[in-house]
């Protein structure tokens, strides 16, 4: 498997790029606008904002767990998890985008107080990975990179960072088990990596990926 091209340090940056990103494509959303279609099958921009939003309260439990050693799970149930996502047709406009702010600042606040050694202190994911805390800013990268895309204001995988694109096409190629990539532009290879709308000729469907 390729080694990541990416730093804990580049993982933050580009966590703070894509929250950026959320929150300026939801920033002039009125209800009528959460109620639209995100780029989701099935999901509204509601519940695509509330998901984001829980991810960055889940990840905050894993911070948590790396602080002190208490196993804090990302979310108590699959069942949880489910309800978080479903609380974003229930929100006004103003709930949502408070919601979003606050998770985002939250955990940026808790990955700050890590010391060097609680970093590498091993934390589960909902996948049931096992995996340092140094990976829970990758982790919270990709969440709010793609999603601002696929919420659908105007936001493109154009206007991700290279860096990010590299290290996620990287990352899915890996899993996927992929032998090679087809020619073109590193924004369309990721989203198509990523199961997204693409301009790539010839590409193979994939399926839905994050």
């Amino acid at each position: 498997m390729t080694a990541p091209a990416r730093t804990v340090a580049d993982a933050r940056a580009w966590a703070r790029a894509g929250t950026e990103l959320v929150l300026d494509a939801v920033a002039d959303l009125d209800e009528a606008g959460f109620r639209a279609d995100s780029a989701l099958p099935g999901w509204t921009r509601g519940h695509l904002a509330s998901h984001v939003a829980a991810n960055a309260d889940a990840l905050g439990n894993l911070v948590h767990w790396a602080a002190t050693g208490e196993e804090t799970p990302m979310y108590a149930s699959a069942e949880a998890r489910a309800e978080g996502i479903a609380r974003g047709p229930a929100l006004s406009a103003g709930e949502l985008r408070s919601w979003l702010t606050a998770s985002a600042r939250q955990l940026a606040e808790g990955l700050d107080t890590l010391t060097d050694e609680q970093w590498h202190h091993p934390v589960v994911t909902a996948q049931g990975r096992t995996v340092p805390a140094t990976e829970l800013p990758w982790m919270r990268a990709r969440e709010v990179c793609v999603h601002a895309v696929d919420l659908a204001t105007g936001t493109a995988f154009t206007d991700l960072p290279d860096g990010f694109l590299t290290a996620l096409a990287d990352e899915i190629r890996d899993r996927r088990g992929l032998a090679g990539l087809p020619e073109g532009p590193l924004p369309e290879i990721a989203a198509w990596l990523s199961g997204r709308p693409h301009s790539l000729a010839d590409a193979p469907a994939l399926g839905p990926w994050l």
